[in-house]
């Protein structure tokens, strides 16, 4: 995958103090247009990033908020055009740029949205619009974010930075790509990807006008939140009962607690497997990881009422995991010389277990 740059604006920001928003400044020192690239020291240090950045897998629905790479979507009022959206049109607008002097205009538009947020550091800021010619005529365009190494080189006005490699460093390296291309040779030019190494969001912040999807976790939440208010709509008509009242404020409760003790016990076996059918159409992989007492169980959503069974075995709880083969990680343990009962006698174990305890 070979990119070809049109036009680059690199720009060198400079903070004073990278806890407060003073002492925050920038300095354009060159724009170049394809020949200028071709013959900088840039070329070298950016080439390959450009294809990373392009090939980078993101997800639509992460699985995490703090996911590092996420698609963006411009957010446009119902009924009116993209070209509502004044980010939209500054990156069309740097795509579509004709010369040098336009896109030096616009990259500093972009780069003053930068400086605008909350966190803003110290480094190198660069705006590129490049061309994949084996599958499209128009350009991408590229936003980079990149750290000066603690032992920086000396800026030149003449070569732009007299050793780029050893002046910026390639770790960590925020980026933008518009537009998102999901396939080699497809475009959605209503999104961009945005990549962020550490967990800070201030370079996702700039672009005010852009909203990006929502992790799947919080999906599964929301969907999980309505199936259970359509079935206290099923089970109480009145709005107003108070035993209905009373199950809705329980709702509230469990479904912002953060960590959860216990089953609710409201709905029967089949009612979970309904649900859960539902939710894995989204996503065939989605998780399930619960703890009882202090060890974990961790597979997925799928599993469950199939490999994965919970049950009751007088005032315990029992989880069952159906499978054809074990598989041990490094390190021996004596479990694995194990010749399993049938299950009916380690249920017999357990509750006879269970009952001494209860006498004692």
């Amino acid at each position: 995958m070979e990119f070809y740059v049109h036009y680059l604006s690199f720009f060198v920001i400079t903070a004073e103090g990278e806890d407060t928003a003073s002492g925050k400044r920038y300095r354009h020192y060159q724009t170049m247009d394809a020949e200028q690239y071709e013959a900088s020291e840039l070329k070298q240090f950016l080439d390959g990033e450009f294809a990373r950045i392009s090939k980078r897998k993101v997800e639509r629905n992460p699985s995490s908020e703090q996911t590092p790479t996420k698609i963006g979507r411009f957010v446009v009022e119902p009924g009116h055009e993209w070209t509502s959206n004044p980010n939209y049109n500054l990156f069309q607008g740097l795509r579509q740029a004709g010369s040098p002097d336009e896109f030096q205009r616009l990259a500093d538009d972009m780069v003053q949205m930068y400086m605008d947020t909350s966190a803003v550091r110290g480094g190198a800021f660069i705006v590129a619009s490049a061309k994949l010619p084996s599958y499209f005529d128009e350009p991408f365009v590229f936003v980079m974010k990149c750290d000066f190494e603690p032992k920086i080189a000396r800026i030149s006005e003449v070569s732009l930075v007299a050793q780029v490699e050893m002046a910026i460093s390639a770790r960590n390296i925020k980026s933008i790509q518009y537009p998102y291309m999901p396939e080699d040779g497809m475009l959605e030019e209503q999104e961009l990807k945005i990549h962020q190494a550490s967990h800070a969001r201030y370079f996702e912040d700039f672009l005010k006008f852009v909203t990006y999807e929502k992790p799947m976790p919080e999906i599964v939440n929301e969907q999980v939140v309505h199936m259970v208010h359509q079935y206290i709509e099923q089970k109480w008509e009145e709005q107003s009962s108070e035993e209905r009242l009373d199950e809705e404020e329980k709702l509230e409760i469990w479904a912002t607690s953060d960590k959860r003790d216990s089953l609710q016990e409201k709905w029967e076996h089949e009612q979970v497997m309904e649900a859960a059918v539902q939710l894995t159409q989204h996503k065939q992989d989605l998780e399930l990881k619960f703890k009882l007492d202090g060890v974990t169980i961790k597979g997925q959503l799928a599993d469950y009422g199939n490999k994965l069974h919970l049950a009751r075995l007088g005032d315990r709880y029992v989880v069952l995991i159906e499978g054809d083969s074990f598989q041990f990680e490094k390190g021996v343990s004596p479990v694995e010389l194990l010749k399993p009962q049938e299950l009916t006698e380690v249920l017999k174990r357990i509750d006879g277990e269970s009952s001494e305890s209860s006498s004692e």
